[in-house]
Parts: C-alpha cells; sequence; structure tokens
C-alpha cells in the first residue's frame, strides 16, 4: 500500500510541473510583460518610457528565461520564470499587480470560501445519498418514479434561479437572513445559511439521480442476490453491502468538488458578498490583476492533485484489491 501512495504521488509531480510551465506561457509569451503593461496602463497614447516603468515597478523588466547580464546561479534565478513561476513551488505567491500580498489574502479568504463549501459537501452528501438510496429501496414503484422526476425537474433549473429566488424569498420577503455580505465571528452563519442551503438545494438533482444509478447497479450484481436469497433484510443490504461497495465511484465524484472547499464558489460568492477566494478570483480577472490569477490557478492545480491523491489513498480503504494493481 505505501508503494501504492508513492508511486500515484510521484505522478502528480510532471502534471503539476506541466500546469506551471503551459501558465507561464500562456502569461508571459502569448501575451507577453509589454501588453500586460498596456492593459493597465491604457492601450491608447502608451509611451514606451511609461511600459519600462510599470515592468520595473512590478517585476516584470527581467529577461523571461535566461539573464545574460547577471552572475552565477543569477542567471537562472534572477529572470521572470524564477520569479513568477518557480517560487510558486514554495507556495511563494509574491505581490499582485496592485501590491497587495496574495499569500496574506489567500490566508483571510480561504476561511470564508471553507465556511461555506465544507458544510455544504457533507450536508449535500448526507442529502443525496439518503435520498438516492431510498429511490433504490422502493425502486420501480411510484416514489421512484415520482423522484427521478423531481430530479430531472431540478437539474433543469439554472443555478442562478436558486440563488436569486432564495435571495427575493428569505430575504426580502421574509427577511430571515441578509440578502448578501460576511461578518465574521459568531455572526458569519447568518451570512452562510442562505448560500449553504441554496447549495445543497441546487445540486439533489444531479448528484442523486448519479447516486441512484450506482446503487441500482450494484443492486443487481450477483453477491446482492446471494445475501438476499439467504434471507439478509433489505435495510442491511443496502447499508451495510451496496454503500460500500458503492464508494468507489462515489469519492471519485467527490475529488472533482475538493478544490472548491478552498477555493471558492465563483457565482455563489459574487451574488452573495462572501469575501473568499472565488470572488477574490473574479475580482482579479476584473482587474487584470494577472499576477493573482496565475497563483489562483497554481492553487487550484495543487488542491486538485491533492485531492486525486487522497481518492487513491481512500480506494485502499474501500476496496482491498487496488493495493495490488
Amino acid at each position: 500500500m505505501f508503494a501504492y501512495i508513492i508511486r500515484r504521488a510521484l505522478y502528480a509531480i510532471p502534471i503539476l510541473v506541466g500546469v506551471n510551465l503551459l501558465t507561464f506561457v500562456l502569461f508571459f509569451v502569448v501575451n507577453s510583460p509589454d501588453d500586460v503593461a498596456r492593459m493597465h496602463l491604457g492601450m491608447k497614447r502608451v509611451t514606451p518610457e511609461a511600459i519600462e516603468k510599470w515592468k520595473e515597478e512590478h517585476g516584470y523588466s527581467r529577461p523571461l528565461l535566461y539573464n545574460a547580464d547577471a552572475s552565477g546561479t543569477g542567471k537562472l534565478t534572477e529572470t521572470i520564470f524564477y520569479d513568477k513561476s518557480v517560487r510558486l513551488f514554495a507556495f511563494d505567491f509574491g505581490s499582485s499587480d496592485a501590491g497587495r500580498d496574495i499569500g496574506e489574502d489567500i490566508s483571510q479568504r480561504m476561511w470564508p470560501s471553507l465556511a461555506i463549501a465544507l458544510p455544504t459537501l457533507l450536508i449535500g452528501l448526507l442529502v443525496n445519498i439518503s435520498f438516492s438510496m431510498l429511490l433504490a429501496f422502493f425502486r420501480g414503484t411510484y416514489l421512484d418514479l415520482s423522484g427521478v422526476m423531481l430530479c430531472v425537474v431540478l437539474m433543469s433549473i439554472s443555478g442562478l434561479f436558486y440563488i436569486i429566488g432564495g435571495q427575493y424569498l428569505f430575504s426580502k420577503l421574509l427577511h430571515l437572513v441578509p440578502v448578501s455580505g460576511y461578518e465574521p465571528g459568531l455572526q458569519a452563519w447568518r451570512f452562510i445559511l442562505l448560500p449553504v442551503v441554496i447549495g445543497v438545494f441546487s445540486g439533489i438533482g444531479s448528484s442523486s439521480r448519479w447516486y441512484r444509478t450506482i446503487f441500482l447497479e450494484e443492486i443487481n450484481r450477483d453477491y446482492v442476490r446471494t445475501a438476499r436469497a439467504k434471507g439478509l433484510p433489505e435495510v442491511r443490504l443496502l447499508f451495510r453491502h451496496v454503500l460500500k461497495n458503492a464508494l468507489v465511484p462515489i469519492l471519485t465524484g467527490i475529488v472533482v468538488v475538493l478544490p472548491l472547499l478552498f477555493m471558492g464558489s465563483l457565482i455563489m460568492e459574487s451574488f452573495f458578498g462572501i469575501p473568499g477566494l472565488g470572488s477574490y478570483t473574479i475580482e482579479a480577472i476584473q482587474t487584470q490583476d494577472f499576477a493573482i490569477v496565475r497563483a489562483m490557478v497554481f492553487l487550484g492545480s495543487v488542491l486538485y492533485i491533492l485531492g486525486l491523491l487522497l481518492t487513491d489513498i481512500s480506494y485502499t480503504l474501500v476496496d482491498p484489491r487496488i493495493r495490488l494493481s
């Protein structure tokens, strides 16, 4: 098992290096530092002197890959590639184009994102798995058919409808929670309650229908028919055997949303005014602060690869056969 985990961890290194190199090419080769300076200064009537001054102030005046004027290791370290890309592997995100410390901003904004994403994930898993197992238990009945139709209806509705409708109903009409904003501390629950409820409710349709398909596939396997023939109760069969053997595809789906625990939801945080990493990324794109965008792309890649690694480890716990592969 240990060798399996080490092998999976080593696979992640070239992937992360490749993402870093691709990001560098997109931001510094396709879109040169001169282009970035023009976008910040204005496309019209920008003098070469103003461009060079802006590049000097923001650390874009160095050579891209090789500094022939430097000595020793400085030929490689005194470059844009080392300063803007290599340092990311040490989680040194540097400063934004506006002069703010990106690492400090991330450490402050990750907590509001976690406050929304973590309860949404855990409560959503509990609700979706329970609902889909209920449909699987009553498979082929009117309850199952009604549940599937409800899932299709929920899937067909845009997530923006849930957000706008929830704000109008619970905030403007019933005045139960604030429309938007955020307040740290004990009063934070008032601001995250509605986003969490909307996040859970909007995901019921697609997730429950997918889990139901997984459970029905497991129910039709030979070991389930054998256990049922031996007189094992249906409820015990579902929760003890079917659910356990269905964990592998369920864990595969969970890994997709793991980066969102830290990265935040772009749409949700923007509509509710939550100062998380999702709104942080949106603001950086709007202001064309590419230093923040690069940092968030790299951080998202690290979190996604870490999620894949954790998923591989969890596979070995729920399915011992994978340890031998």
